[in-house]
């Protein structure tokens, strides 16, 4: 089976669906196969995005976004600060 990646937007779309077929009585092997993903991935997909709504997963992704890019920036200002204080000591 081709891997295929789905945006938030449809992970949360699926879940919808999802939530309908098990109110209607289907089972979660029922319910992945509908879905066409495994039920480990129904499972992680249902404890990262249960309960959100497509803003809320859309504005995580923004979020987890700029976190990162946030974390890149203090990494190297960190390499600076400890560049520069080699170079005063004159260890090199």
């Amino acid at each position: 089976m081709a891997r295929r990646r789905h945006t938030p937007e449809q992970i949360v779309r699926k879940l919808r669906e999802a939530d309908r077929l098990l109110a209607e009585g289907e089972d979660v092997a029922g319910v992945a196969r509908h879905l066409e993903v495994s039920e480990q991935t129904y499972h992680r997909w249902r404890n990262q995005f249960g309960g959100m709504k497509a803003d809320d997963v859309k504005r995580l992704k923004e979020l987890e976004r700029e976190n990162a890019t946030l974390k890149r920036i203090v990494a190297d200002k960190e390499l600076e600060n400890l560049a520069l204080r080699e170079v005063s000591r004159g260890n090199w």
